[in-house]
């Protein structure tokens, strides 16, 4: 279906566009989607990767090599696939945010959510006012979703996923301050920085940090909130499913790609 032929439908029903970003209906269904996060900034990384099957893609600002103007360029790449593009900012500051989301991003993954201070400051780097802070100037969105500026208005606030990432042992202790913030869209466990958090980096697997993982699932599943993770394997994907995570990241890019490429090898006799 075109979107043309979407708004045309809204119109007559609503008066207003429909929303760009399919994944928050998907999540309302409770059907699990997955993605994946890019931290190689590569054009044609993204085109692959979103051609694959996965439903949104990550664009990580926090940790790869990537700016903005390589990001710009992710985004667009996405375009003709079912694949979502977000991006993950290196602190939650409304100024990080904005630039991704003018360039047609769909979702900021802020880290390090530990209060909930900064849950709601988070929500408000991705809403207009009055609902938040965003300031107006999404220049370059529009084309990427092939929509007029007005239409783009008219749903940014209902596009615009504000994803955090419970990722420190501070976030645990206040799970449930966090997710009574109004306004979050879903919510990720990072196991990698939570081991970190209580100096067991490195060892996402520990029974400490499985323990703080568990906390924090059960205080996101009691909230509503959408909840999401990593799942290194399908069986544990499957687990995680059956749990009620939605969105579930397979790994970065360079993962992947060291798995499909182990996996070649795989049989040869060498």
């Amino acid at each position: 279906m075109t979107r043309s032929f979407q708004q045309g439908v809204s119109a007559l029903t609503s008066g207003k566009p429909a929303p760009l970003n399919r994944l928050r209906q998907l999540w309302r269904e409770g059907r699990p989607t997955f993605g994946a996060i890019a931290t190689i900034p590569s054009i044609q990384t993204v085109q692959i990767m979103g051609r694959t099957g996965i439903d949104w893609i990550i664009i990580d600002l926090e940790h790869g090599p990537i700016d903005l103007g390589s990001a710009h360029a992710m985004i667009t790449a996405t375009a003709g696939t079912p694949c979502v593009p977000m991006v993950r900012i290196a602190a939650n500051e409304p100024w990080l945010a904005k630039a991704p989301m003018d360039l047609g991003a769909l979702g900021i993954n802020f880290p390090m959510i530990c209060s909930r201070a900064d849950a709601e400051k988070a929500v408000r780097s991705v809403r207009y006012p009055p609902k938040g802070d965003r300031l107006w100037g999404p220049f370059h969105a529009p084309f990427r979703w092939g929509v007029s500026m007005a239409d783009y208005m008219a749903t940014a606030d209902d596009d615009m996923i504000c994803m955090i990432t419970i990722e420190h042992v501070e976030a645990v202790n206040r799970i449930d301050e966090i997710m009574a913030t109004p306004g979050i869209d879903l919510a990720v466990i990072g196991p990698g920085d939570l081991a970190t958090s209580i100096n067991r980096r490195g060892l996402p697997d520990d029974p400490e940090v499985l323990e703080l993982m568990a906390r924090a699932e059960a205080g996101i599943l009691k909230s509503g909130v959408p909840i999401g993770g990593v799942a290194r394997t399908a069986e544990q994907a499957n687990r995680m499913i059956a749990r009620g995570y939605v969105a579930l990241a397979l790994g970065f890019d360079w993962s992947l790609f060291q798995r499909g490429i182990a996996a070649s090898f795989e049989g040869i006799k060498r």
